[in-house]
């Protein structure tokens, strides 16, 4: 996987070069009072919900910032957006952050998110706990979250990695159908997808809530970290008010343009479950330590970043 990165890395940098890549961070629209913009990468999960409610009641505006939201159906895809200059930042990992610096592509994680990802077991699957999956088929995406969680609940439950046999589908939507289909004898998923496979039949069988696990976060590039941190600090005012809503509002207001525009399942009305959000964080130091060793046991980076290599800590209101 690294490998392959670095492939999509140095071919992005070399259409830059050339003059053929997409600059969208160096030309991003300036607002009449001189704040530039920022264009943010979303995943389809419950991190990006207070973002949503953000753009759709204003709080971005009001705040005098202008985000522009483009929503991604996979890491790598993510990644590449972010390598190839079309995004300032995304909602992202810690995992992110280490292999893009190993591969000489300067970021910055400037807050931590409050997502959760669930190993939820397929429809008719008799599993009851993690460890009656051992030697089953277990939905992943490869050196990502996903698979970091994996392996820290497997850890939690006495297993080794390779107890499983992991089958890499790195669209989330592709690997909730197959776990609804029956193809799969579970998966690990983030929220709200992870709620919508157990109200279509699936079964919920722990996840990073329970074990502590919190390696989601805000990611940008250094150079949009260093010289946009009036916006960014906007971004996270408005960010901010998006939570107190969140936490203030009745559902019945929200649910709907949340589904619609986060491209979340229409069961997702429903059954999504949103995290008791926090305002603009840092990320702890425990976590950045945890995913870096993780990282370097499984020989995926050499570096071993500290936590100020990796983390910002002005950009916040």
């Amino acid at each position: 996987m690294l490998k392959k990165w670095m492939a999509i890395f140095c071919a992005a940098m070399l259409a830059l070069v050339a003059g053929c890549g997409n600059d969208a961070a160096k030309d991003a629209p300036v607002k009449k009072d001189g704040k530039p913009a920022l264009t943010v990468g979303l995943m389809p999960d419950t991190d990006s919900v207070p973002f949503i409610v953000a753009r759709e009641k204003g709080f971005f505006e009001a705040e005098g910032v202008e985000v522009t939201l483009r929503p991604f159906k996979s890491a790598m895809d993510r990644d590449a957006a972010m390598q190839s200059g079309q995004l300032d930042g995304a909602i992202s990992d810690l995992l992110a952050a280490a292999f893009a610096l190993e591969g000489g592509f300067d970021v910055r994680v400037t807050s931590a998110t409050d997502g959760s990802y669930q190993l939820v077991a397929g429809v008719g699957t008799p599993a009851g706990d993690a460890r009656a999956l051992a030697g089953a088929e277990v939905a992943v995406s490869r050196n990502t979250i996903i698979e970091y969680v994996t392996d820290r609940i497997l850890k939690e439950n006495g297993m080794a990695s390779d107890a499983i046999q992991k089958v890499s589908v790195p669209q989330i939507p592709a690997r909730l159908e197959m776990l609804q289909n029956g193809k799969l004898t579970a998966a690990t998923l983030p929220e709200p997808m992870a709620s919508v496979a157990v109200a279509n039949g699936c079964k919920y069988l722990t996840g990073s809530g329970e074990l502590g696990i919190n390696p989601g976060v805000m990611l940008f590039s250094a150079k949009a970290a260093a010289e946009k941190k009036d916006a960014l600090r906007a971004m996270y005012r408005a960010y901010n008010k998006a939570v107190d809503y969140l936490k203030k509002t009745p559902r019945a207001e929200y649910i709907g343009f949340v589904v619609e525009k986060g491209g979340f399942p229409e069961a997702a009305r429903d059954a999504l479950k949103l995290p008791d959000y926090r305002g603009a964080t840092l990320p702890k130091e425990k976590d950045v330590a945890e995913v870096v060793h993780w990282l370097r046991e499984k020989s995926l980076i050499k570096k071993d970043y500290d936590y100020r290599a990796i983390v910002v800590e002005d950009c916040l209101p």
